[in-house]
């Protein structure tokens, strides 16, 4: 979340970086230093009314050891602790609503970011170029079928629309992307990789800041009070909430693979054919703790480790600096890399590299201190899909199809799979 202390002492530039993603967020603004002003001054006079009644509590024993006639002070520290609860009331109300407001408000763009939503996003890079075919590419869920790897009316039989079943060797191929993944990520990146849960509270979903905004999104089993993991950067950044690290331990670099649950609530009838939008989908995530100072440096860093994966695999792809309105609620900046799909003849996203800057620390409470005579500070917090299975494994159909519908692989994936290229059972 934002520093509150920020917006009272720049709410001018506040409100002119939010006014990026919306500009009706100058409301809340306003109203979250209205209710501030409000309980701040509330706090004074409860403060004040509080020391009188110390004094008039002293003057009140002295009168009884004395046979003096204190009840007149009696009914006057009466009616002050009944404003003193009347007053403790305002406060309370006003924590509430601010904690309710500041939860909601997104982190603020950072400068380098274009205002506007999706039609501002910025092509930053390109790499490679789009394969070429002697014949018309098709689309993966047809050389999916072709292939037997892909079962869609069986997983919609088993769970419904948007749950699609790998078998063969599409699991194969999943499996050793995954494997490649993590490989990559820990033997040449630095990662550290962690099997974490993928049921998590509601403290952790609000450290990420998947909730309040996301809740309808996500998938919540009522009778535990625990939610589907949306990305595995959900208990990654979790891993250190409400701990006080040392400047020594940053950067800290944890990668995971994880099934990643979402309803996409408002997405019905849209991109929903073969591997295009799922509920469940299997994701290779990054993510790092940094020190403020490094933020910058570590982002470059994190979506190179990201896009080395896609060049490795040699799929043509390119980098996106997104705009404030299509930047996620807690970025700060978001690159967005998209591959190119020649059998749908379009990109897709197949990973996002965002800095939150101390957003998410703020709300999960992660902090670090450089030695022990300065005061604690907030890290800065980073992730980015390293990859995201579903749309990788499309691109890959699409771009290495065979005029006999058979599939090349990269060779990088060749010891992982098992072979060379998948082919239809005989």
């Amino acid at each position: 979340m934002l520093d509150i202390r920020r917006l009272r002492a720049e709410p001018s530039a506040v409100k002119d970086a939010l006014a990026k993603r919306d500009p009706g967020l100058a409301t809340v603004v306003d109203r979250v230093l209205e209710l501030d002003e409000t309980r701040r001054e509330a706090l004074g006079l409860v403060n004040d009314l509080k020391a009188q009644r110390n004094d008039v509590s002293r003057k009140i024993g002295e009168l009884k050891r004395d046979g003096g006639d204190a009840d007149a002070l009696i009914v006057e520290m009466r009616e002050v602790g009944n404003r003193i609860a009347e007053l403790d009331e305002i406060v309370r109300a006003a924590d509430e609503e601010i904690a309710s407001h500041m939860l909601a408000l997104p982190n603020t763009p950072l400068d380098a970011v274009p205002g506007g939503g999706e039609e501002a996003n910025e092509v930053f890079a390109a790499w490679g170029s789009p394969a070429e075919f002697p014949f018309e590419p098709k689309p993966h869920w047809e050389v999916a079928e072709h292939l037997q790897i892909l079962d869609l009316p069986r997983g919609s039989k088993l769970s419904g629309s948007g749950f699609p079943v790998l078998k063969g060797a599409g699991a194969r191929l999943q499996r050793g992307l995954i494997n490649f993944f993590l490989d990559t990520h820990t033997g040449d990146n630095g990662y550290t990789e962690l099997r974490v849960p993928y049921l998590v509270t509601t403290e952790s979903m609000t450290g990420t800041g998947q909730l309040p905004k996301f809740a309808e999104e996500s998938y919540l089993s009522e009778r535990d009070d625990l939610w589907l993991i949306p990305t595995a950067e959900v208990p990654l950044t979790n891993m250190h909430r409400d701990e006080l690290l040392s400047s020594e331990e940053l950067p800290v670099r944890y990668t995971a693979y994880s099934p990643c649950f979402r309803r996409e609530a408002g997405a019905a009838g849209k991109d929903t054919r073969g591997l295009l939008r799922v509920h469940q989908f299997d994701k290779v995530e990054m993510v790092r703790y940094e020190h403020p100072d490094r933020s910058w440096e570590a982002l470059e860093e994190l979506t190179r480790h990201a896009e080395s994966l896609l060049e490795r695999l040699g799929l043509h792809y390119r980098r996106l600096l997104l705009a404030a309105g299509d930047t996620g609620a807690s970025g700060a900046l978001t690159y967005d890399l998209e591959v190119w799909a020649p059998g749908v003849g379009r990109w897709l996203e197949v990973s996002s590299c965002t800095t939150f800057t101390d957003y998410q620390a703020r709300r999960a409470n992660i902090r670090f201190r450089s030695s022990q005579s300065e005061k604690p500070r907030f890290v800065h917090t980073l992730n980015g899909s390293g990859l995201a299975l579903p749309r990788v494994v499309a691109a890959i159909l699409e771009t290495y199809q065979e005029t006999d519908g058979s599939v090349r692989l990269p060779e990088v994936l060749h010891s992982y799979v098992g072979c060379d290229r998948i082919t239809a059972p005989s």
